[in-house]
């Protein structure tokens, strides 16, 4: 299996996306390779300085870097050279050197846009969705979509269920996934035309373990295994979750210390594992699904440990088959539905 990792992509990036990238040689097989996408001058400095020779290790130069706040489609454009390009280019399956799965932690709109141009999307897939795995008390959560598509149409939330819901169950093994679909209330009349005609098509999908509408208060209570939603709401949500997830453990520790100091080195092993259970660092990088090849995109703020977690749930993501799975899901649903489908999505 060929990996390839932008090295270049991220608020830590080289060096806490070399070592996470070296650290994460644990999960690869002998025969694997892991393509180190950047400026090869300094990912070969870096790696002397470190010692590294690892066989498996192999350097693709890219001249350019895209900065987090540079315009996605205008940046994929103008900079051909840039290591996020390079990185999709190589996860192309017409490349001679192609790699099975790529990762980067850079901008995520020049990712989308750089992977659905050079990698395109799978077949009857209209448009990849960004599907993240968070930590709830129940078990782990998809949500799709994280910051891919902030303006989908029905067709697109539909397919995003399909695919986060085939996600869910073989890579994460969860048996019957409970699909949700994030509304303003849980009420039958509630929402837009158009999110009530998705609501429509869910209930008729053969297989689908569709539970109605959710609210944001219901993603940590069990409600759902797999949530829908754009863009948007997606990624506003789960940047919410992070922030409060780390404000209340700060509010924690600060309670405690100031009731009994000593109680924190009672507490510490509880309190660690309770947030390396919800730390999304653990979880690395999150797949684009819907496209050829293998797309992860990890957070802009990665540390090494969060590239480690991602190369091992890419190697997984690879060797699972989920990409297959999806296809012959998404076969198996419009061959039973023929063109009832189209029917929702034209009134919608």
């Amino acid at each position: 299996m060929r990996l390839g990792v932008d090295v270049m992509g991220g608020d830590h990036a080289p060096d806490a996306i070399l070592k996470g990238c070296i650290d994460g040689l644990v999960y690869l097989a002998p025969e694997d390779t892991l393509v180190l996408v950047g400026d090869r001058r300094v990912i070969e400095d870096i790696l002397a300085e470190k010692g590294v020779h690892d066989p498996r290790l192999e350097v693709e130069h890219a001249s350019e870097v895209i900065g987090m706040h540079e315009s996605p489609a205008k940046a994929v454009r103008t900079k051909k050279d840039s290591s996020i390009t390079r990185m999709c280019q190589l996860g192309s399956e017409k490349s001679e050197r192609h790699c099975d799965v790529v990762l980067s932690a850079g901008n995520t709109g020049a990712c989308v846009a750089a992977a659905i141009m050079h990698m395109k999307r799978l077949p009857l897939v209209h448009r990849p969705g960004i599907a993240v795995t968070f930590p709830a008390f129940h078990g782990p959560v998809v949500m799709i979509d994280a910051g891919a598509n902030p303006e989908p149409q029905p067709l697109h939330l539909w397919q995003y269920a399909i695919m986060a819901e085939t996600y869910a169950r073989v890579s994460l093994g969860i048996a019957r996934p409970r699909v949700g679909l994030v509304n303003i209330g849980s009420e039958e009349l509630k929402g837009t035309d158009s999110i009530r005609a998705v609501r429509d098509l869910l209930k008729a999908t053969p297989g689908m373990n569709f539970v109605g509408f959710i609210e944001g208060r219901d993603f940590f209570e069990g409600s759902a295994d797999v949530i829908v939603t754009d863009g948007f709401v997606g990624n506003t949500l789960l940047k919410m979750a992070e922030g409060l997830a780390k404000s209340l453990f700060n509010a924690i520790v600060h309670e405690i210390a100031t009731i009994d100091p000593m109680l924190i080195l009672k507490l510490e092993p509880v309190i660690a594992q309770i947030y390396k259970k919800n730390d999304y660092h653990e979880y690395g990088g999150a797949p684009l699904l819907g496209v050829r090849g293998a797309c992860f995109i990890a957070h802009g703020s990665s540390e090494s440990r969060t590239i480690r977690a991602a190369v091992r749930n890419c190697r997984q993501y690879v060797s699972r088959g989920v990409n297959e799975a999806i296809v012959q899901r998404l076969s198996e649903v419009e061959a039973a539905m023929g063109p009832r489908h189209a029917a929702h999505l034209e009134s919608a």
